[in-house]
């Protein structure tokens, strides 16, 4: 698969409500009509439908034609970590005009020093008796964070404790009081006095680069399996099961929030579903006890540094195909079932699985598998993509590997799945 589709997307994608926009727009022009929460649902068989909730999160799905046998489901999320912008963001001092931000998820720092910013995210703007969202995106670099000089810090490469009410104020590229306000306003093509509010992020405009076996970029975590998931939806062929693609926002932040993987939206989407397809609760149920969601997030590839911190007998490599993701405590959500079903799913596309586990002597990230089965609870397997420096603004992974992904999904999606019993299924 040509890098250059995933770059545009990323590119297209710089807060959590572009990508939702952008995935909407493909949605759209592949002839899936809208929904409303707030509106009835009328759907058909043989309709392709999307909804989305709060601009941040997205669920698409079809109605198969004939008889349905369950949901097969995939989940991905479209935030990452990054530097927000708080709401009275001006501080001025008569040398410089810097910017008042906090940290939005689990990020590292130091890269975010000494690179050329830009800002977007969403603005609620007033329009007369109505209030109506808006996206911004500046595009163009506007504002830095610059590192202290080695000869005024010269334990800086003897390890670095940053604040970020201190250490990661960007300067903003001009020092003229209201300038900042100004540009966010012209940038939503506003009067200023119209935006009553925002949510605006600091982010990496730089694009993304192939590097020969390798792909460099902004947001690959997780933006590279949200554009894998929705590809594969999109290409799969029909099955007798419901394909449903999950985009959900605020994983990094723990994902309790309305829009995010422990929300209600997935259920709501499911139940409403049903519903609207003149199915009852008990029907709702039986679907489910035959159904499957893979959660898609990346992977930490072994350090070529520090392969010390790698498990030795789980260690994934980038260009080595999908990562099955384990984890005792179920911070993943494979097990033995849910792994075991999406391998044999994976062999049958001639994709090829590794396996990853933290150390045991060491933590471990969550994602949203174990999350989203607080709402709809199903066999879940947690898998993703081998990439390098992971919550970095700029991150690596393998050419290959989205490719390996967007088949193994697709191939998914083309199955069913049913629940002979409690412990034994059968692919139809």
């Amino acid at each position: 698969m040509d890098p250059k589709r995933l770059f545009d997307f990323l590119a297209a994608s710089p807060s959590c409500y572009h990508a939702v926009q952008a995935l909407s727009d493909r949605l759209t022009q592949e002839g899936y009509t809208q929904l409303h929460e707030a509106d009835a649902w009328t759907l058909t068989a043989g309709g392709k439908y999307f909804v989305t909730r709060n601009g941040s999160s997205l669920i698409a799905f079809r109605v198969p034609a004939g008889e349905i046998a369950g949901f097969m489901m995939t989940a991905a999320h479209g935030d990452s970590p990054a530097f927000k912008i708080k709401e009275n963001a001006e501080l001025p001092d008569g040398n410089y005009l810097r910017l008042s931000v906090e940290k939005y998820g689990g990020m590292l720092c130091a890269p975010w020093l000494d690179r050329p910013l830009s800002v977007a995210g969403r603005v609620l703007v007033s329009e007369g008796d109505k209030l109506s969202v808006k996206l911004v995106d500046l595009k163009d670099p506007c504002a830095i964070i610059p590192n202290v000089a080695i000869h005024m810090n010269r334990n800086a490469n003897d390890g670095m404790s940053y604040n970020a009410a201190v250490d990661m104020l960007p300067v903003w590229m001009s020092s003229e009081k209201g300038s900042y306000r100004a540009a966010v306003a012209k940038a939503a093509g506003v009067a200023e006095d119209a935006i009553v509010t925002g949510d605006l992020f600091l982010y990496d405009p730089q694009k993304g680069v192939s590097l020969g076996e390798y792909i460099s970029a902004p947001r690959l975590d997780d933006l590279q399996c949200a554009f894998s998931s929705l590809t594969a939806f999109l290409a799969a062929g029909e099955s007798r099961s419901i394909p449903v693609c999950c985009i959900f926002d605020n994983e990094e932040v723990g994902s309790e929030t309305k829009q995010g993987a422990a929300s209600t939206f997935l259920y709501d989407t499911l139940t409403r579903l049903c519903a609207a397809l003149g199915m009852d609760g008990s029907e709702y149920r039986r679907l489910v006890a035959g159904s499957f969601l893979v959660s898609c997030d990346n992977a930490h590839a072994v350090h070529p540094n520090h392969g010390e911190f790698a498990d030795r007998n789980h260690t994934a490599r980038m260009n080595g195909g999908v990562v099955i993701k384990y984890n005792a405590n179920q911070r993943y959500t494979s097990d033995a079932v849910s792994a075991g079903i999406f391998r044999r799913i994976c062999e049958s596309a001639g994709v090829p699985v590794q396996y990853y586990a933290n150390r045991a002597d060491m933590p471990g990230g969550s994602t949203l598998g174990n999350i989203s089965n607080t709402q709809v609870s199903l066999n879940a397997v947690d898998i993703g993509l081998a990439q390098l420096a992971m919550h970095s603004p700029f991150e690596t992974a393998g050419a290959a590997d989205t490719a390996s992904l967007v088949k193994a999904l697709t191939a998914f999606f083309e199955h069913s799945l049913v629940a002979e019993r409690d412990g034994v299924y059968r692919f139809l």
